[in-house]
């Protein structure tokens, strides 16, 4: 089955970290830009981070910049995202997507499944003390 599967949410104190999994099976990863995405209740889905084909390229939206760093395991075909300093109105869900056509500058700005090839089903964030 071709798909993307997020891991590693849940509930974290502020100030606290996570780090969650966006594993593909089915299909090879490094042909892929990804990006990550979130949405909190009540509010329009955003891109948060995405990071290019071979891992040499990376970009943030600014309310996570200096404290979220994504990465890639292309041997291991799965992305992260390492979250630090987790503040309260970090809770969301993540998703994770995969593209083929495009790059990071197109990427951290279309925050559509539609556009995607790969799109997971999400997992849910909550910092809450």
């Amino acid at each position: 089955q071709l798909q993307l599967v997020e891991s590693g949410g849940g509930l974290v104190q502020p100030g606290g970290s996570l780090r969650l999994s966006c594993a593909a099976s089915g299909f090879r990863l490094d042909r892929y830009t990804i990006g990550w995405f979130r949405q909190a209740p009540g509010k329009e889905r955003e891109g948060v981070s995405c990071i290019s084909r071979s891992g040499d390229g990376s970009n943030y939206a600014y309310s996570v910049k200096g404290r979220f760093t994504i990465s890639r395991d292309n041997a291991k075909n799965t992305a992260y995202l390492q979250m630090n300093s987790l503040k309260p109105e970090d809770t969301a869900v993540y998703y994770c997507a995969a593209v083929e056509w495009a790059d990071c500058t197109v990427v951290i700005n279309t925050p559509r499944p539609s556009d995607y090839d790969y799109w997971g089903q999400g997992t849910q964030v909550t910092v809450s003390s």
